[in-house]
């Protein structure tokens, strides 16, 4: 098992931003915009169109650029603060378009929130963040390829099952409630939570008798809350607007192709030239006329003519990161509405399948199961392995838990409804056998 836990991760503090109540795309927009022309700002929580996604970072990583270019002449030395996706793109544009360009990055390596990993015990990267390219995304599709990583599209069949292990057909009650509490909420004078809006408008109201298989309406309504809005916007449901949220928008996450040596060979490709100056962690960022100097944690200093910063929402909102002068009130009230939700990766290895469905996503209804989507790479890759996104509440909760034998025990026992059931058949004097996985120590990210 390899697992990622951002939530605890100090430079990320969160997996990915989201429109929290009361925010709107201009938020993005002000946490966008450049402060003085000296002091400019990307990443994924700026994009207003993909935020949440490596393509948005991207993007934001050439806007940056191009507005650093309109802003100053070649000559000028530019610090970037961060080597995730966003820096090392625009460092990269900056670099080709003759600047002086530094990168810093706090951890000891590139890719932020990008964090493959290979290893003998693996038969393809573990990519701890993004593990998929979203379907139509041919730009990103050839970037990975054109660095050098191999993709294998990904043929989704889906399958949702009981506790009992019945597969069942998904109902259009959840989705249906779901588009109900947003259209009562637009008629609302204010923004409210998505799970306001659900309490107050029909949807509240769903029958909670089960059907013969055991599932009610209000067990698919909590499923859409689960298995497609969390895993798609990485937010609570108590904390997600119910106007700007997207709660309703198509997709849970899951992409169309698998780069199987993960995003990391597209993160290296970025860096490969690059001056990156790893182990530096910067505390404080002080502009003084035409100068911006970068405090490190060491207690030296850097002198930029311009800074680009791509630091996580969620490190911007904990303000380890000093601004001399303050950032102005539009920005920092940006960074203060706009939401940084949690979402895990969790990978298990098995010596053999324990399965025999060839579905590739799996999800659970009326159970307690803390990942909310399964994807099987069986069918596309050859390899026993089975990745989980564990999102919202659910990976705040885990990611809180230090010891990994606990989080699998749990894990496991949320996959048992896809135990074959002959395997189910063999378990030790009729109890019921548990999928068990290749028991290779490997550690977990930090």
């Amino acid at each position: 098992m390899l697992r990622s836990r951002w939530s605890v991760d100090p430079f990320a503090l969160g997996a990915a931003s989201f429109a929290a109540v009361g925010s709107t795309s201009a938020s993005r927009d002000d946490l966008a915009a450049a402060v003085d022309d000296r002091i400019f700002f990307a990443g994924e929580a700026t994009s207003r169109d993909a935020p949440g996604t490596v393509s948005g970072a991207v993007a934001s990583g050439t806007r940056v650029a191009d507005e650093v270019i309109a802003a100053s002449d070649g000559s000028e030395r530019i610090g970037v603060i961060g080597a995730g996706v966003a820096g090392l793109t625009a460092a990269r544009a900056l670099l080709d378009a003759g600047y002086d360009v530094i990168v810093v990055e706090a951890r000891d390596r590139v890719g932020g929130r990008i964090d493959a990993r290979t290893g003998d015990s693996w038969p393809l990267a573990v990519d701890l963040g993004p593990t998929m390219i979203d379907d139509g995304d041919e730009a990103l599709h050839s970037a990975v390829v054109a660095a050098g990583g191999d993709v294998v599209s990904f043929g989704r069949s889906d399958e949702v099952r009981t506790t009992a292990g019945t597969a069942v057909a998904v109902s259009g009650v959840g989705a249906a409630a779901v588009a109900d509490a947003v259209e009562w909420s637009s008629k609302q004078p204010h923004d409210v939570p998505l799970s306001f809006a659900i309490g107050q408008s029909e949807a509240g109201a769903l029958s909670t008798t089960p059907d013969d298989d055991g599932v009610s309406d209000a067990d698919w309504l909590a499923y859409q809350l689960d298995s497609v809005v969390q895993p798609r916007t990485s937010a609570p449901d108590e904390r997600l607007s119910a106007w700007n949220g997207g709660a309703t928008s198509p997709g849970d996450g899951v992409g169309g192709a698998v780069p199987l040596a993960g995003f990391g060979t597209f993160a290296d490709d970025l860096a490969d030239g690059v001056d990156v100056l790893l182990r530096s962690v910067v505390t404080r960022i002080v502009t003084r006329d035409d100068r911006v100097s970068l405090r490190l944690r060491t207690g030296e200093s850097l002198t930029v003519d311009r800074v680009v910063v791509t630091l996580p929402l969620g490190v911007l909102k904990s303000g380890s990161v000093a601004f001399e002068p303050e950032l102005p009130l539009p920005k920092a009230r940006a960074v203060s509405i706009l939401g940084m939700g949690d979402s895990d990766r969790v990978w298990l290895r098995f010596d053999e399948p324990f399965w025999s469905t060839d579905a590739t996503v799996w999800s659970t209804v009326a159970a307690a199961s803390p990942v909310a989507l399964w994807v099987n790479l069986l069918p596309d890759t050859g390899y026993p392995v089975l990745v989980g996104t564990i999102a919202a509440g659910e990976a705040a909760r885990l990611a809180a838990v230090d010891d990994d034998a606990v989080v699998l025990a749990e894990l496991l026992a949320g996959l048992e409804p896809f135990l074959d059931e002959a395997k189910r058949a063999d378990g030790d004097d009729g109890a019921t056998a548990t999928p068990t996985p290749t028991p290779t120590p490997t550690p977990s990210a930090g």
